[in-house]
């Protein structure tokens, strides 16, 4: 694995973990920044191929 697909698994999974923590917190605006962010890593690794799998959020 190449380091682009690492940093890139590595940032939605810090991603996800923030918008758990975000949604256990009752915080509105930063669960939709989340998952803006997370919409967004999931479209760079499908324009890159990289397989993300299916996520729960």
């Amino acid at each position: 694995m190449d380091a682009f697909t690492t940093g890139l698994l590595q940032r939605i999974k810090a991603t996800e973990s923030d918008l758990t923590r975000a949604r256990s917190e009752g915080d509105d605006h930063l669960v939709d920044v989340e998952l803006a962010e997370l919409d967004d890593l999931r479209r760079l690794a499908a324009e890159h191929g990289v397989e993300v799998g299916v996520i729960g959020v």
